[in-house]
């Protein structure tokens, strides 16, 4: 059961790692003045741990969870907890996130909708440029009503209504999905 435990321990914290380091690389990318690191929270119940032998507390035992801490201006800085950020800034976070555990270990396609809605366009251009560059590994599919997520993309698809309000999907071209946005935005 020991040797299980060890192997369970060593796991969780060698993919933390990975996680941790791809997340840093991920959140470079898609904030280069920036910085992010994930944080294993470790217990702090010192009484939990003198109670008992090292052998019978596992190195999962000993953590609570994971921080993230964040920078959007400096290389340097200490960073934000990601209760101090605004909703825009918390989505980049959680899509940086997303994007490192795909690298760790990617799913055949990911459905994200309207993703960018919160994100400042210098964002949304560096969230589409990642989704295209994660896209030779898994299949992206994202609804949008931002033209940044247009400029990487390779598929279209528009989605019609008929006199009864019956929805329907077609294949679309790069430009008709652009007027669709463009006149979107006029409207709004």
């Amino acid at each position: 059961m020991a040797t299980l435990d060890q192997r369970k321990d060593e796991a969780i914290e060698r993919t933390f790692k990975q996680v941790s380091k791809y997340f840093e690389e991920v959140f470079e990318k898609l904030v280069p003045a920036g910085r992010g690191r994930l944080i294993m929270q470790k217990n702090i119940d010192e009484t939990q741990e003198t109670q008992m032998d090292d052998d019978e507390v596992g190195a999962v035992d000993r953590y609570t969870g994971v921080a993230i801490k964040v920078s959007f201006n400096s290389k340097v800085d200490e960073g934000l907890r990601i209760q101090q950020l605004s909703g825009g800034q918390k989505s980049l976070v959680a899509l940086a996130t997303v994007f490192a555990i795909q690298k760790c270990d990617p799913a055949p396609f990911y459905l994200f909708d309207e993703i960018d809605a919160n994100l400042d366009a210098q964002y949304r251009t560096a969230v589409a440029s990642m989704i295209h560059e994660l896209s030779t590994t898994a299949q992206f599919i994202t609804t949008t009503f931002r033209p940044e997520m247009l400029q990487r993309a390779d598929k279209f698809y528009g989605v019609l209504f008929d006199n009864q309000k019956v929805s329907s999907i077609r294949s679309i071209t790069k430009q008709d999905a652009a007027d669709f946005i463009d006149h979107e935005t006029m409207v709004q």
